[in-house]
């Protein structure tokens, strides 16, 4: 969408807008319009409840339940919130920096997940733990691209602000959820997330409209309905694979998201990395299997 790249050395495709905040919120908008009305059609046939709860978040009564259910939903209009600024600064990161990069530097997210962790709930981090983390810095530091004819340091600053700023708000994000589905089911927090992001991208582009005269429409749409069909089968595969063999193994396979990306874009738009970006990405990618086996072994001993 950003850049032109040659996708499967075959297909000229891409930069069709700028990497903007404009661009972002639009993206985004026509992306949500496809997946919310998605996951609104399957989530509420795999979970029928899904529909009364969000009605009793609204309901007044005097069953003494009202603070719990307004801290309910302004939990879950929060996690909205942070969706759709962690997902525009991630739009802008893709767009100044390699796909690769942009996001192993947010998939660092875990390690702001386990300080925020430390300060919200008391867990403090182990040692193991605070020795995982120097290791996903040590693998990120690796990954910063150096400037050249392709991207100046000006860019290059601003695409890994913006990555990592994506992962600290995603840090945040997944505190507020863990703390929200204590009481509140996944099926309809999730939807109210989306559904959140597609309204405040709305609204955005009311107030820093793109300039749409200068667009080419038909690529983006068809884009958009591709990158939305595929976060829609993204994140019910996710939660199917979270039912199958629980949230810890999900994540340790999850883990392996920055370097499967550095293959993809690798494969498809030719994007290239030298031998010490590629070696940052396979370390920051261990670093995170590493935080997530550890979460999985905890898991297996509070079962035993």
């Amino acid at each position: 969408m950003f850049s032109e790249h040659l996708v499967l050395g075959l297909f000229l495709l891409g930069g069709y807008v700028k990497p903007d905040l404009q661009n972002s919120f639009l993206l985004m908008f026509m992306r949500m319009l496809l997946v919310v009305p998605l996951m609104a059609s399957l989530s509420f046939k795999l979970y029928p409840s899904a529909l009364k709860e969000l009605k009793d978040l609204f309901n007044r009564d005097a069953s003494g339940a009202l603070h719990e259910r307004r801290d309910i939903l302004i939990q879950a209009l929060g996690c909205g919130v942070l969706m759709f600024v962690y997902i525009a600064s991630l739009y802008i990161a893709i767009g100044l920096i390699p796909t690769g990069i942009a996001l192993t530097l947010f998939f660092t997210y875990p390690v702001f997940t386990a300080l925020l962790s430390w300060r919200f709930f008391g867990e403090r981090p182990t040692l193991f733990r605070w020795l995982v983390i120097g290791i996903i810095l040590v693998g990120s530091a690796l990954t910063i691209p150096q400037s050249s004819a392709t991207y100046s340091s000006h860019t290059i600053g601003i695409g890994i602000f913006a990555s990592v700023s994506a992962g600290i708000v995603y840090a945040f994000y997944c505190i507020i959820a863990q703390k929200c589905l204590e009481k509140f089911h996944p099926v309809p927090f999730t939807w109210i997330s989306f559904a959140s992001t597609l309204l405040l991208s709305g609204v955005s582009l009311l107030f820093w409209p793109a300039k749409s005269a200068q667009l080419d429409w038909t690529p983006l749409w068809i884009g958009s309905i591709f990158s939305g069909l595929v976060s829609f089968i993204g994140h019910t595969l996710n939660n199917v694979g979270i039912r199958m063999v629980g949230a810890s193994t999900a994540s340790i396979i999850g883990s392996s998201s920055p370097a499967l990306t550095a293959l993809v874009a690798w494969v498809t738009i030719s994007e290239t990395l030298n031998v010490i970006q590629s070696v940052g990405i396979g370390i920051v990618t261990l670093g995170i299997a590493l935080l997530s086996a550890e979460g999985f072994v905890k898991s297996l001993k509070i079962r035993s």
